[in-house]
């Protein structure tokens, strides 16, 4: 859910990112084991595809609300779901990366995450058939879901991006040990 007026993000899943982000030792990842940068790293990734998951969803959500908001500046009557749902193709696709953006990372998995707490945050935003209805709300009350979505989006990808750098340093400590033989590939395999 988003704090009313503040912008913050709550939510068990969000716990979990700040454990994963938060001090200890993948701090100073030079005094840790190979084994256990490696298991930081990992934990980073799963984490890491929950929250590209949950930035999915809320950008697809939010693509949609805006789709409404520009039909109704352009005084377009609303339609009903069925014209929704035809238009939907070219309303998704407005957005394949955004801009000023890298190429992005493949997630490690390409099965959606099984943790309920990703979709009870969206959900806190506007319910599941929220969607549906969007013409029988107000332009005050699709602008206050449009900017729900956009704070909760901006926080996953600040999240994501925190997510991407720890990664980054593991990695990076990683491939440092194996470059000066403080690590050899056989340990790896042995």
């Amino acid at each position: 859910m988003i704090a009313s007026g503040s912008g913050t993000l709550l939510g068990m899943w969000s716990d979990e990112v700040e454990r994963v982000l938060g001090p200890g030792p993948v701090a100073d990842v030079g005094s840790i084991s190979v084994a256990e940068i490696r298991v930081q790293r990992d934990e980073c990734r799963r984490v890491e595809d929950k929250v590209s998951y949950l930035r999915r969803l809320v950008q697809g959500r939010l693509d949609i609300v805006e789709a409404d908001l520009r039909r109704r500046a352009d005084g377009t009557s609303p339609g009903d779901l069925p014209s929704l749902v035809e238009q939907l193709p070219g309303i998704l696709s407005d957005r394949v990366r955004g801009p000023g953006t890298g190429p992005g990372r493949l997630p490690t998995s390409i099965s959606p995450p099984d943790d309920d707490d990703l979709l009870a945050e969206l959900d806190a935003v506007a319910s599941p058939g929220a969607l549906d209805s969007l013409s029988e709300l107000s332009d005050d009350e699709v602008e206050a879901l449009a900017t729900a979505y956009r704070q909760l989006e901006h926080h996953v990808s600040e999240r994501r991006r925190a997510l991407f750098t720890r990664i980054d340093s593991l990695q990076a400590e990683l491939a440092r040990r194996y470059k000066s033989g403080e690590a050899s590939v056989g340990s790896v395999l042995g």
